[in-house]
């Protein structure tokens, strides 16, 4: 079974003595048998593991020493029979010197030794009163047992053709870290071996740490700390296991535990493989001046009924975390606050001209608005908010315009289109009763006439509402709401949009204000552009003729931010989406997302300027694609999805 560039991996807390390399041995091998039933490829246990990191002294006895080479043969043996890689920690001789070291150990040796090179002496650790820096030994041989294995740190391993690195402790945070190296020779993955104090200061930035070096190399980073079996004499080790891949934890071990854990989570090479593809330029610079010597080994694992064990975010442009959610919303408010504020500034307008018609967008946008000429300190009487009734116009979204309107002190216009389109279709010979897209787009473009003629007889300037997922499916009018002079939602996905007004409405001291708010996230998304029902209510529902925005926002990110397949982009939805879409209503959806956003790229090229808000965005400025790319492919792929 196909696991979409997954790699299963695990950062492992067992349990130790101190200076009993047998008990610790045992506990090793356990969780490594742990680890295999739970489908993982790799496991890395924390620091000097195999002898406890709280040994002082007895690190320079010889009896521990050769008790720790001893059971590290013995995982080695234990590996031959376990479809696992395992790296665990030791102290070990190397000629005349003592290294605090990482021994990578798979399918029945081991394949080879990575000595720390720099040493941590900070607090109650004094590192270098027993070891020596490895730093100055790239490439050496050690003999165990029947094996010559390669000692020192200008290694990297391969694992059925997956390349990852080793570093230990305190390696993390030097300036130019050995990480930093490894991922430029081309390391997906990083394991840290670790054994960390805690303290009440330092668990917060051992996170931001991990997570920034996953970001800043583009890997996946799994780090273990040592746990609670080492020794309290000076120091309590409560255990700190983390998986980390491009600046997103995946998982993390309880805090404060008592047993042995075992952190199991997938990390996404694909994902790693075209972040670095963006990011090439960094990838590039000095990779030529970077040589391993690469340790290769092949796994007989069965990976049948694959599943990753990692939570797939149906909403990924929505942080779910509410502190998180609190401070993103903000973030991207002033982002497009400030935007406005310097095209506003530039172009010398102190008039803002905005068509409110009660839906999400040009609500978010009005928002914004007026959010900039309160920061310039403006009057928000020279916001010009308009609202311009047609054909499908409900009650429901005109009297929510009006209050916002009304309500944020901007001054009203209201602008009958009814008048002016009959004219229209008069003129162009469109006959009385037709619902084409010509009855459609020529609303859209009357409105945006207005507003155009409005802004130039003002001295003023268009606010544009139009979202990215609307820019993504074509789903706008081509130089009617397609156009503005600054749109500041450009880069905001639907799903995004609908999360900020609602977060507006809680913030919103305006009770009527934050009503009207609230209500336009409850309306059905609509241009419009059809006559109502017999009830008076919205008839033309966008998402049953595009399909759910939810959906095409996953598409979104999965296709344009991450670059992944239509299978795999499947296999991600049916697991984000699981109980709520089947796969033959993602299939149908996918399919006309990629038909639509191939055959609307015409729209992108002649977008307006707007901010842009995250790592995701199609102006024409971010995405750069020619309006006649063929979608063959990609639809070709869902058409065999569908028939499989």
């Amino acid at each position: 079974m196909e696991n979409f560039g997954f790699v299963k991996v695990a950062a492992a807390i067992p349990d130790v003595k101190v200076a009993d390399c047998e008990y610790n041995l045992s506990r090793i091998v356990d969780v490594m048998q742990q680890a295999v039933e739970q489908g993982v490829s790799v496991v890395v246990f924390p620091e000097l593991s195999l002898t406890s990191s709280t040994c002082g002294d007895l690190f320079l006895q010889s009896k521990l020493l050769e008790q720790a080479e001893m059971a590290l043969c013995d995982v080695a043996v234990a590996s031959a029979h376990l479809p696992v890689v395992a790296i665990v920690g030791l102290p070990m001789q190397y000629e005349e010197k003592i290294y605090n070291c990482a021994a990578v150990v798979a399918s029945g040796e081991i394949l080879g030794i990575v000595p720390k090179s720099y040493l941590c002496d900070d607090g109650d650790k004094c590192e270098s009163r027993y070891f020596a820096s490895g730093f100055d030994i790239a490439s050496g041989e050690k003999e165990l047992a029947t094996q010559v294995v390669n000692f020192g740190h200008n290694q990297l391993f391969v694992i059925d053709g997956l390349c990852f690195g080793v570093e230990v402790g305190s390696d993390m945070f030097a300036p130019i870290s050995p990480a930093s190296k490894m991922a430029l020779g081309g390391a997906k993955l990083i394991f840290n071996l670790s054994a960390r104090a805690e303290n009440v200061t330092k668990h917060q930035e051992l996170i931001e740490a991990v997570k920034s070096q996953s970001s800043r190399l583009h890997v996946g980073y799994i780090y273990a700390s040592s746990g609670v079996g080492e020794s309290s004499s000076n120091s309590v080790y409560t255990g700190d296991a983390i998986v980390a891949e491009n600046g997103h934890i995946l998982a993390k071990s309880e805090r404060f535990a008592v047993d042995e854990q075992l952190v199991v989570a997938d990390v996404d090479i694909e994902l790693i493989d075209n972040a670095r593809k963006v990011k090439k330029g960094l990838f590039s610079s000095g990779a030529e001046l970077i040589s391993y010597d690469y340790n290769e080994t092949e796994l007989e694992r069965d990976d049948e009924g694959f599943t990753p064990n990692r939570k797939i975010d149906p909403m990924p442009f929505v942080p779910t975390d509410e502190a998180e959610r609190e401070a993103r919303f903000s973030e991207i408010f002033e982002i497009q606050t400030l935007g406005l504020m310097k095209r506003l500034k530039h172009t010398h307008s102190k008039r803002a001209v905005i068509g409110i018609s009660g839906g999400l967008d040009s609500t978010l946008a009005l928002l914004v608005t007026v959010h900039a000429f309160d920061r310039l300190g403006w009057d928000c009487k020279g916001i010009i908010g308009i609202t311009m009734p047609g054909f499908g116009t409900t009650d429901r979204t005109y009297n929510n315009a009006l209050t916002m309107i009304r309500e944020l002190g901007v001054e009203l216009r209201e602008i009958s289109i009814a008048a002016a389109c009959r004219q229209h279709f008069k003129d162009i010979g469109l006959p009385e009763g037709d619902r084409s897209v010509t009855y459609e787009n020529s609303q859209a473009r009357e409105r945006t006439q207005i507003l155009m003629d409005v802004a130039n007889m003002l001295g003023g300037l268009v606010v544009g509402t139009g979202d990215m997922s609307e820019l993504a499916l074509g789903w706008a009018t081509y130089n009617g709401d397609q156009m503005s002079m600054y749109g500041v939602n450009c880069t905001i996905p639907k799903t995004l949009v609908r999360h900020m007004v609602e977060w507006c409405a809680r913030h919103e001291q305006n009770e009527k204000v934050s009503a009207a708010l609230m209500d336009v996230v409850d309306t059905p998304v609509s241009p419009e552009l059809l006559p109502a029902d017999e009830k008076g209510e919205i008839a033309q529902k966008t998402e049953d003729l595009v399909g759910p925005y939810e959906l095409h926002d996953f598409f979104i990110y999965h296709f344009v931010g991450n670059g992944f397949t239509p299978s795999k982009i499947l296999f991600l939805a049916e697991l984000a989406f699981k109980g709520k879409y089947d796969r033959a209503t993602i299939l149908k959806w996918m399919r006309n997302f990629f038909w639509r956003f191939f055959t609307q790229q015409f729209k992108r090229s002649a977008s307006p300027d707007g901010p842009k808000v995250g790592g995701v965005s199609l102006t024409s400025k971010d995405w750069r694609m020619p309006s006649d790319a063929s979608a063959q492919m990609w639809i070709k792929e869902c058409e065999i999805l569908e028939m499989l």
